[in-house]
């Protein structure tokens, strides 16, 4: 499953072979407009919380403790609807995740396809 899940910017051009695009970001790009996206779907529910988000402030020192607890907030019953949607998508086609992060490797969207392709268990 792991080479039908991939990460990427929302700003970066789209390719013929992404599959479904989904925006995993809680907050819309900014400078993008909707319809430059080029979305399938936007879960802002699956999405790390505003306070995890803010406590990382996208630190990578702090990278580790930010992927334990955010794969902590995957199991909340306020996660549940759309960790069950982005499962059920990544079990019927490829999938790209998409962040407007720039550190792609350390970001939610790295962590979602990580947990994506253990079947979306922590």
């Amino acid at each position: 499953m792991a080479e039908r899940i991939t990460y990427h910017r929302v700003y970066e051009e789209t390719g013929p072979r992404e599959g479904r695009r989904v925006l995993v970001d809680r907050v819309w790009p900014r400078g993008m407009r909707k319809e430059d996206a080029h979305l399938d779907e936007w879960l802002r529910d699956i999405a790390p919380s505003t306070e995890l988000r803010r406590w990382y402030g996208h630190d990578p020192d702090r990278f580790d403790e930010f992927r334990r607890r955010y794969l902590a907030e995957l199991g909340d019953p306020g996660h549940a609807g759309a960790a069950e949607r982005l499962r059920e998508m990544a079990a019927h086609e490829r999938l790209a995740l998409l962040t407007a992060t720039r550190d792609l490797d350390h970001s939610q969207a790295a962590v979602l396809a990580e947990w994506l392709t253990r079947g979306g268990r922590a």
